[in-house]
């Protein structure tokens, strides 16, 4: 839709922008024009309708018409705007841009949502409403605008999953959550998988104060009783108990340790000054052509001098071998994609950045609002396709056979 520069011109000639955007400026009236005109026109299709259908059972009674205006104080991104609400005789005139008993636009309800999930507390939205557009938000409003997505939240946490996750990344967070008066450190697991046509979704937040065997049955049972029924590659960093429980859920899934992680856990050991040699030691083994060959390499460094200097970081990659192994299967392609955690790190930074601000939140279900908004708010970032994953189709599709789901 084209707009009258020429008009607009003559609106802002003389005008400061205390009159164009004040409280009372010409945007809050032109915002009142503009809605009582839309209004105006609802009621007019609503009487038209009405007249179209009949009223067999009322036949005796008078058509519907217009019977006067009432006002209403709405709030609105431009400050509050008193509206002259047409009303009709027989009461069943119910507009669509402003509901009964509404009494704010529904995009400055987004606007609260919107500054609540980029990490915002209560207090800094109701100070920068005051401030920007004149309107005193409470906090028992602002609460009350954020836990209307509950049942957004409630219904994308137990949403139907598809059969088959050719990937999926396992990592989790840290939150402070409230609870019989006393504060506690919570886990918060986030799982995020990669579709079959390269594409990334979140399959739900978990929280638990301690991870283990029992805990992890619980989600993997979650996303069963989802739809879920085979994942090909389960990518996670040294999780408690995960190995039992998906054996268990998903016997045929291949469990990936994160290599960085592995590495990042030996270089803690080393003094700086021998951290190159220990990096370059440590990638003759995850780059290796195949297990045997890694094994060989991992056996020559035990033998070297820097083990024996650092001699934690040897028995950390034998612990984890059997996690490790499987990623030497793979070609080039699938490697670079699975060799790490980064994708759902980064995912993880946007988390912690929403809920930095927080010192603590009243319960499992506040954080998880928090997180949601925070996740919908970026989620044009980590829906986005998985790079050069045309390849990585190809070769999942070969190793998998007729367990991998094409797109």
């Amino acid at each position: 839709m084209s707009i009258d520069k020429d008009l607009l011109d003559r609106l802002m000639e003389g005008r400061s922008p205390g009159d164009l955007f004040g409280k009372n400026g010409i945007l809050s009236e032109l915002t009142k024009a503009l809605a009582e005109r839309a209004l105006n026109t609802e009621m007019t299709l609503h009487l038209d309708e009405e007249r179209a259908d009949g009223a067999p059972d009322e036949g005796n009674l008078p058509p519907n018409r217009r019977n006067g205006r009432s006002q209403k104080t709405v709030t609105t991104e431009s400050g509050k705007v008193v509206l002259d609400i047409p009303r009709d005789r027989n009461g069943t005139f119910d507009p669509m841009l402003i509901a009964k008993y509404q009494r704010r636009f529904p995009e400055f309800d987004r606007k609260i949502i919107s500054m609540y999930a980029r990490g915002m507390t209560t207090r800094e939205i109701q100070g920068h409403i005051e401030e920007i557009y004149g309107v005193e938000a409470s906090p028992s409003l602002i609460s009350a605008i954020t836990d209307a997505v509950m049942e957004e939240v409630a219904a994308w946490q137990n949403r139907p999953l598809e059969p088959c996750y050719p990937i999926v990344f396992m990592d989790a967070i840290r939150v402070n959550i409230r609870s019989d008066g006393a504060v506690s450190n919570k886990a918060v697991f986030v799982a995020l998988a990669i579709l079959p046509d390269g594409t990334r979704d979140i399959l739900g937040l978990w929280f638990q104060e301690n991870e283990g065997a029992k805990f992890w049955a619980k989600v993997l049972s979650d996303l069963r009783n989802r739809g879920v029924q085979d994942i090909l590659i389960a990518v996670v960093d040294g999780l408690k108990g995960f190995p039992q429980a998906i054996e268990a859920a998903f016997p045929r899934t291949r469990i990936q340790t994160c290599i960085v992680h592995l590495l990042r856990h030996s270089m803690s050991f080393a003094s700086y000054k021998d951290r190159k040699a220990v990096a370059t030691a440590l990638k003759a083994i995850y780059t290796a052509v195949d297990a045997s060959e890694a094994e060989a390499a991992l056996g020559r460094f035990e033998e070297s001098d820097l083990a024996r200097q650092y001699p934690a970081i040897a028995p950390s990659w034998r612990r984890a071998w059997n996690e490790v192994i499987p990623f030497l299967d793979y070609p080039p392609e699938v490697r670079r994609l699975i060799y790490t955690t980064n994708a759902i790190e980064a995912l993880n930074a946007k988390i912690r950045r929403a809920v930095r601000t927080r010192g603590h939140f009243p319960s499992d279900e506040a954080a998880a609002k928090l997180i949601y908004l925070a996740l919908n708010a970026t989620s044009s970032e980590w829906k986005r396709s998985v790079s050069e994953w045309y390849a990585v189709r190809c070769q999942l599709a070969i190793m998998f056979d007729d367990r991998f789901p094409m797109a």
